[in-house]
């Protein structure tokens, strides 16, 4: 069965208004989403509170649904994790002879899993995300599934992961009304790394030569522009081999496989990115696969994931966008800033070349925000899908500013904000009691499992957490709001009916 012959059933949902699109967001793929300097959290939120409807300032409204006691505990998890010295002697620990001991090991894993695993995870199976998912669902918002999933090296455990991925988006088959909105998929989880390193090699190759021949390239979009960083390959790589040929076709037949669940379930997938060693391997399947499984119309089957903090980032959007537009070839963008700073520029200074990424957070961000008005635009014209995924209060105001101003409905399926689970909530709240459609980036997994993911990705997002002030902040002035005076039992504030 094609793309095309089942391709229908998503659209049709779709355009009955089914939300079963979205935010992240994502670890992984967020560079320190840190704030400009202000005087004080009070006065960005008042200034905030002016911007299209789009409040931080009044607290009450903005944490209705959350309680006390979980933005208590919310409160001092996060203040714990944003200390480097608590997120060093965890990382130490965690990596110490330590957990080969097995009463060391329990106590660690039981300490960790009342805490930062309950704050920032949906739960060790599909059952406990899903009532997580539900939970958020309650609170106006969806849920994007990430089953922690770690890099393969071998078929046998992309096949292993592969499952993992499909019994992820079966569950999600609820009705019409799913709290679901993404699945997330790794690419490296269910193609050998090795692979997707010697794809990449081929591909870069081929940009500096454009005659060499690469006979197993299935048609694609563009993957790499002259801006993209093309050191990685110093000479001509070898052809593949008949095995290595081979692990290419299986990685692809475990994406299509995959593809076809999702169309099945009526549910979109996103994919995320990885560093720039193995991401046109990771854009050249993703982008084959959006070419497969297009059926001409709009709705994207795939996101693919663009990371702002690459100097290369906006052309390679443009141009991919561009191309599937032509092809008519449905395609979403999750705008991310990125997770891999300090080993692409250590690889670029080792190698003595010019890094990839930004020089500055301040370009980073102004890149971030070029992408986003972009695919704004692109949304007002009525072609493309976009999920912005992002930690930054002032990205978010001025993408849900820039939605109003070309006249975007907020409650349109193309548009999405993104964030961590158990982060940036008052971002959350605010863009959704402005009515636009938000959703949470929700890892889970057993404790065992889904604690070395975590731990990768708090390395590659050293920043992220410290920039949670404003969040501290605010929800200690609604805690001691409630405290001088309490809430009336049995009373809730309503949430934006756009967002049931």
């Amino acid at each position: 069965m094609t793309g095309s012959t089942i391709r229908p059933q998503l659209l049709c949902r779709l355009k009955s208004g089914a939300r079963t699109s979205t935010t992240a967001v994502l670890p992984g793929n967020f560079i320190a989403d840190t704030l400009p300097h202000t005087a004080t959290a009070t006065a960005t939120a008042t200034a905030a509170s002016n911007n299209h409807g789009v409040n931080f300032s009044d607290t009450k409204e903005l944490f209705s649904s959350v309680s006390s006691a979980n933005m208590l505990r919310s409160l001092i998890m996060l203040r714990l994790a944003s200390s480097a010295p608590v997120a060093d002697l965890g990382m130490w620990i965690m990596k110490s002879r330590l957990m080969d001991i097995p009463l060391c090991r329990k106590a660690v894993f039981g300490i960790t899993e009342r805490t930062f695993y309950r704050q920032f995870c949906a739960g060790e199976d599909l059952t406990a995300a899903s009532a997580t998912a539900r939970e958020l669902w309650d609170s106006g918002r969806t849920a994007m599934l990430d089953y922690g999933l770690e890099h393969a090296n071998d078929n046998e455990s992309c096949d292993v992961n592969m499952e993992e991925f499909l019994r992820t988006i079966q569950s999600t088959k609820s009705g019409n009304e799913s709290p679901i909105s993404f699945v997330v998929v790794k690419v490296t989880a269910i193609c050998p790394v090795r692979i997707l390193k010697r794809v990449s090699d081929l591909l870069r190759w081929q940009h500096k030569d454009k005659s060499l021949h690469l006979p197993w390239k299935l048609q694609s979009l563009p993957l790499l522009a002259d801006s993209s960083p093309l050191y990685h390959t110093a000479k001509r790589p070898a052809a593949f081999t008949a095995e290595e040929e081979r692990d290419l076709e299986a990685a692809y037949a475990r994406m299509a496989n995959i593809c076809r669940n999702s169309i099945d379930a009526s549910l979109p997938i996103l994919i995320d990115a990885e560093d720039t060693a193995i991401q046109p391997a990771i854009d050249y399947l993703t982008y084959a696969a959006a070419v497969e499984f297009s059926s001409g119309e709009e709705e994207p089957l795939i996101f693919n994931t663009i990371q702002g903090y690459l100097k290369d980032a906006k052309d390679r959007m443009v141009m991919a966008k561009n191309a599937a537009d032509e092809m008519r070839v449905g395609l979403g963008i999750k705008l991310v800033r990125g997770a891999y700073m300090a080993s692409e520029n250590h690889l670029a200074e080792s190698l003595g070349v010019e890094s990839p990424i930004h020089d500055s957070i301040q370009n980073t961000h102004r890149c971030y925000n070029e992408c986003a008005d972009f695919m704004l635009h692109q949304i007002s014209r009525g072609s493309g899908s976009l999920v912005l995924a992002t930690h930054n209060m002032e990205s978010g105001k001025m993408a849900a500013a820039k939605a109003v101003d070309l006249g975007i409905d907020k409650d349109s399926k193309r548009l999405h904000f993104a964030q961590l689970y158990g982060m940036a909530e008052a971002l959350s709240f605010g863009l959704r009691n402005s009515g636009f459609r938000v959703s949470k980036y929700l890892p889970y997994g057993p404790v065992d499992q889904i604690i070395p993911y975590l731990l990768r990705r708090a390395e590659e997002n050293r920043g992220l957490l410290s920039a949670s002030s404003f969040d501290r902040s605010l929800m200690r002035n609604e805690l001691t709001r409630r405290l001088k005076s309490p809430p009336v039992h049995g009373k809730a504030m309503p949430i934006p009916t756009s967002q049931l």
